[in-house]
């Protein structure tokens, strides 16, 4: 009902060989978390090998257990079936041997892959017997040698017999044509049938035409008999050697048995692995179920695997504020699909295979799917398709618990409409009271109304667009949605007149209810506009601000580079003016005038310190601008609190230029902005270094992850460094970095960096439901 077994052939598809298929083919949901977490933690470690490995595969294995049982009961194994259980052998150890060297970061598969026994004295027993085609190699035994090398010196020398006689006038007079060739397994030749006389030897068969008598010579025929005494030594050395094998496979049927079963399961994670890049599907956070709870269930843009092209992806939560969720809407709006939808992913995920949504997906582990969706008629059975479905109602109410998802496409239909409503309304109170997760889909204005006034029940709608009367398949979730039945009949053809009489015979209280919808659904669809048109002029205003910022910046910058010049010419000049007192003071001294040398230093003495008030006061202003969003007065080796956390720190180092400072805290070695520190004097009190200039501007907490995806190594890298610098400031215990699967450099790079980070107490790659090996989950230290 819910097409499960579709996905499953899909999934068989993506297998490589026989006992793979077979496990894709049978697989089911469990009930068991951590058995289903495991499956997906398989899944999600295959998609990971092949991105490292895109080689990787199980091989050429085949499902030899039948073979294998028929060897351990002593039968004789064909040459083909052997080299099958070789390769088969020869795949185990490959797959065992390429999962250990990445056992570490492949834990799950390799959990499966060391189950594997190696096999050698097989393997190589096999292999020095056949070849991969299947013949029976000479080195098989010294024995099987010496009877070949028998065989081909006897066939020699009856060849050479042969072609003596052919060539004596003998043979050249009788032969129908200069040609040895083998009847019954003994070497003749063709001799005409009048000059059979002219060559004594045996008779092995005659041409269709009775023209030509295929004659063994007398004098081959010791040598001949030879020859076929060495085959039959031949082909009994032949058997006794595939007996041997056989035992030898038989003896190890066990451990062959368990490996083709290992390999089967790890092609079945690599199937799931290529499928789930198929339908672009992710592992969901996995939540368990407590008895008597129904769970939690949320997707995310969510999407039915089986369908094709871009279907609108479908957003839902059910089981915290509600376990009841009454989906409403016009007919072929997508109401039984997203029942449908729902129903598939919860079954894929609890048998362990990825889903199609997007992160932020939550599922519970529910203890049955329980769905009752179409026309169930039976003529088998004489039941209308009402009873169908009420057999069906009951089935489900006397099977399912409060740990079972049902879901229940148009529930009371196919009877009198108001039987019907009352009758789905009892039925949801039953399972409100059983706090059984159930979605309902319905045209029952009734059940709407229900949903509006009981608590634990929400109402949800597929939208219809009222100017092209369609459907937009896209679900709401808190607004009931109308039928638009007869918006729709209009739309497909049936005559206005119809259409309008059709509206006069519907209800007055009906009408208003289909036109309050209508209203509910523009009304929400204008919110929406609004909100994304808020949204714009937001991301517009943040970029101005950037763009303000930046310019302020710039013309700072302009002001310093103009203040330094300015400085550098007074510099200059007071530097000539010196070099000029000097001259006037050598020359003041060759004149011994007492009075003129007094009055010359005191001239000296005005242009001196009005020269050093002028240099103070340029460099003042340079000082000035260059620490304007920084404490003056702090430099290396002093001690200094951070004013957000109220920890002692002491400072390495200052870069007063970017307004950052370098200090330790115990071990940790930290980059801070000066603006957060304050200097302490020696008894540990805040230490007054100056007035503080501080230009206003808006302080954000940093953001709880850091997407480097499509950043080069260098960028990336540079990047998290600030970023970790500012989660750390802001607080944050953890934090996600998301660097995608990609080659892996910019992933490589980013846990080289963690690893040896001081504001890193330890990182881990996400988990289930927080992106896979795609991201880095960072534990800061506290």
């Amino acid at each position: 009902m819910l097409e499960f077994p579709r996905v499953r052939e899909k999934l068989a598809a993506c297998t490589s060989f026989s006992a793979g298929r077979e496990l894709a083919l049978g697989l089911e949901p469990v009930s068991d978390a951590g058995r289903i977490m495991l499956l997906l933690k398989q899944s999600s470690e295959a998609r990971r090998l092949l991105t490292l490995r895109p080689d990787f595969h199980i091989g050429e294995a085949y499902d030899v257990r039948e073979d294998v049982m028929r060897a351990e009961k002593g039968v004789v194994l064909d040459p083909s079936i052997l080299v099958k259980i070789w390769k088969t052998v020869v795949a185990a150890r490959l797959a065992r041997s390429g999962l250990a060297g990445l056992s570490e970061d492949l834990p799950a598969l390799w959990g499966i892959a060391r189950e594997i026994t190696l096999l050698p004295r097989l393997e190589a027993k096999i292999a020095g017997c056949l070849s991969p085609t299947g013949e029976i190699l000479d080195s098989a035994s010294e024995r099987l040698s010496y009877l070949r090398w028998q065989i081909r010196e006897v066939r020699r020398r009856l060849q050479e017999k042969l072609a003596g006689i052919m060539k004596s006038r003998r043979g050249g007079s009788a032969l129908q044509e200069q040609l040895i060739t083998e009847r019954n397994g003994r070497y003749v030749l063709p001799v005409r049938a009048e000059a059979r006389r002219e060559l004594k030897g045996i008779v092995h068969d005659v041409s269709n035409t009775g023209a030509t008598v295929f004659i063994e010579p007398l004098e081959t025929i010791e040598a001949g008999n030879e020859l076929r005494q060495h085959e039959v030594e031949e082909k009994q050395e032949i058997e006794r050697i595939l007996t041997e094998l056989s035992n030898e496979v038989g003896a190890a049927a066990e451990s062959i048995n368990l490996n083709v079963a290992v390999l089967a399961r790890l092609d079945l994670a690599l199937a799931k692995a290529i499928y789930a890049e198929k339908i672009r599907a992710i592992d969901p956070e996995i939540t368990e179920t407590e008895p008597g709870n129904g769970g939690f269930l949320k997707l995310v843009d969510a999407r039915h695997p089986l369908l094709k092209g871009q279907p609108v992806p479908l957003s839902v939560e059910i089981g915290r504020d509600f376990s009841a969720l009454i989906i409403s809407g016009p007919n072929a709006g997508g109401k039984t699909v997203a029942l449908k939808t729902i129903g598939l992913l919860v079954m894929m995920v609890q048998a362990g295979l990825p889903i199609p949504c997007r992160d932020g997906t939550v599922m519970p582990v529910y203890d049955g799917v329980f769905a009752d969706i179409g026309d169930e008629q039976s003529i088998e059975q004489t039941l209308s398709t009402f009873s169908a479905h009420i057999s069906n109602l009951a089935h489900i109410i006397r099977e399912s618990t409060s740990n079972s998802l049902v879901l229940l496409d148009e529930l009371g239909i196919s009877t009198d409409p108001g039987e019907g409503a009352a009758l789905a309304q009892a039925v949801l109170m039953h399972f409100l009271e059983r706090k059984t997760c159930v979605v309902v889909t319905t045209h029952y204005s009734e059940l709407k109304a229900f949903a509006h006034l009981n608590k634990g029940v929400c109402n949800a709608s597929l939208d219809f667009d009222p100017v092209s009367l369609s459907p937009t398949y896209r679900l709401t979730v808190g607004v009931p949605g109308g039928s638009n039945a007869l918006n729709i009949a209009t739309r497909f053809g049936l005559p206005e007149k119809i259409v309008e009489n059709a509206r006069g015979i519907l209800s007055k209280g009906s009408q208003q209810v289909e036109a309050m919808l209508l209203d509910m659904t523009a009304e929400r669809r204008r919110l929406e506009a609004l909100r994304t048109e808020l949204e714009a002029e937001k991301a517009k205003a943040l970029e101005l601000t950037a763009g303000l910022e930046k310019e302020m910046a710039r013309i700072r910058e302009k002001e310093r580079q103009m203040l330094r010049e300015i400085q550098d010419n007074l510099n200059r000049e007071i530097a000539g003016l010196y070099r000029s007192i000097r001259a006037a003071e050598a020359e003041l001294k060759r004149d011994r005038t007492r009075e003129r040398i007094a009055e010359s230093h005191r001239t000296m003495e005005k242009i001196i310190d009005m020269a050093a008030r002028e240099s103070r006061s340029l460099t003042e202003r340079i000082s000035f601008i260059e620490n304007e969003e920084t404490v003056p007065g702090i430099s290396a080796g002093d001690r200094i609190r951070l004013k957000d956390m109220d920890v002692v720190a002491s400072v390495l180092s200052v870069n007063e230029q970017q307004g950052m400072l370098e200090a330790q805290v115990g071990d940790l070695h930290m980059t801070l902005s000066m603006e957060g520190v304050e200097k302490l004097d020696a008894s540990g009190n805040p230490q007054d270094v100056g007035r503080t200039v501080t230009r206003p501007r808006t302080t954000r907490p940093a953001a709880p992850e850091l997407d480097l995806r499509g950043q080069r190594v260098d960028i990336a890298t540079a990047k998290l460094d600030s970023y970790l610098n500012e989660a750390f400031m802001s607080h944050l215990a953890e934090v996600r970095v998301i660097h995608g699967y990609g080659t892996g450099a910019v992933r490589q790079a980013v846990r080289q960096m963690l690893s040896g980070h001081p504001l890193v107490k330890s990182f881990r790659p996400g988990g289930q439901g927080e992106g896979g090996d795609g991201v880095t989950m960072v534990e800061l230290t506290g």
